[in-house]
Formats: structure tokens, C-alpha cells, sequence
């Protein structure tokens, strides 16, 4: 199948790893996500299989462990500023990234459309704080590639 780009704007919090948690709670919740049946991928309105009742269930189930779930739900953590990045992991984007690749440290949706500057990887996500017109704070934007 490929791997699949999803990208998601969450309401700005400053733990950046208990955003990624709560998005991930709600994909899984909504059930936006690839669910594999049998060797064939299916949406959530063509699936036959009942979906897993949590997270745990869902990758305690080996093809979602080989082939992920082409969504935020491949993601389990934000890395932290002395972190390596490894697969299943987000990285965010730092203020001397912004600056060096974007000329500003105070993102905002205007910046997105440029966001494939930002230097990335399979299976390891990104996210950057997005600011109002006024420089808040205002959403999280997390994006990446995932699933096999």
C-alpha cells in the first residue's frame, strides 16, 4: 500500500506530548484510521471486522505492528529537546529551525504550506506550535508520514 502523509490542528497546550495523547485518543475514538481485514486495507465504513476496543488491543494486533495504521495513532510520544528521534516518535519544530529554514519563530497557518522544509522522516512525526496574528499561541499542527 505506501505509507500515508496525515497531518492534524489541535487547540495549543503547552505539553505538547499530552496534545499528541489526547489527538490520539480521538482518531482512535472517531476510528480514522486504516484497520487491516485480512490482507486487504478497508475504511472504516467498507470494514467487516469489528475495530479493537483500545489502543493496547489495536497494536497488540501483528499487521497494525507491521504495517501501522497510516494516521497519528502510529505516533506513541514527543521526543524532548536532548531526545534522539526514533521511529513512533514526533519531533518538534524548534525555534532555530523556524528561524533558519521559515525566517520567523512565531509560526502560523500561513507557514504550513512550507512546512516540507522541514527536514523528516518515515514514520517519525513532527508538530509546530502555530501562532495567532498577535504572536499566541494558538494550535498544534502535527504531521507526517506513516504504514507500510
Amino acid at each position: 500500500m505506501g505509507a500515508s502523509g496525515w497531518d492534524y490542528y489541535v487547540p495549543y497546550q503547552e505539553d505538547l506530548n499530552a496534545a499528541l495523547q489526547q489527538l490520539r485518543r480521538e482518531v482512535f475514538e472517531a476510528g480514522d484510521y486504516y484497520w487491516v481485514n485480512g490482507d486487504i486495507w478497508l475504511a472504516a465504513a467498507e470494514e467487516r471486522e469489528p475495530r479493537p476496543q483500545s489502543l493496547k488491543e489495536l497494536w497488540e494486533d501483528e499487521s497494525v505492528q507491521e504495517s501501522g495504521t497510516h494516521s497519528i495513532l502510529d505516533i506513541f510520544r514527543v521526543v524532548g529537546p536532548d531526545d534522539t528521534p526514533d521511529y513512533n516518535t514526533v519531533v518538534p519544530v524548534t525555534a532555530e529551525e523556524a528561524r533558519e529554514l521559515l525566517g520567523t519563530d512565531k509560526l502560523t497557518r500561513a507557514h504550513v504550506k512550507d512546512f516540507d522544509d522541514f527536514p523528516r522522516s518515515r514514520w517519525i512525526g513532527r508538530c509546530a506550535v502555530l501562532h495567532d496574528d498577535e504572536g499566541n499561541p494558538q494550535e498544534i499542527h502535527f504531521w507526517g508520514h506513516s504504514g507500510d
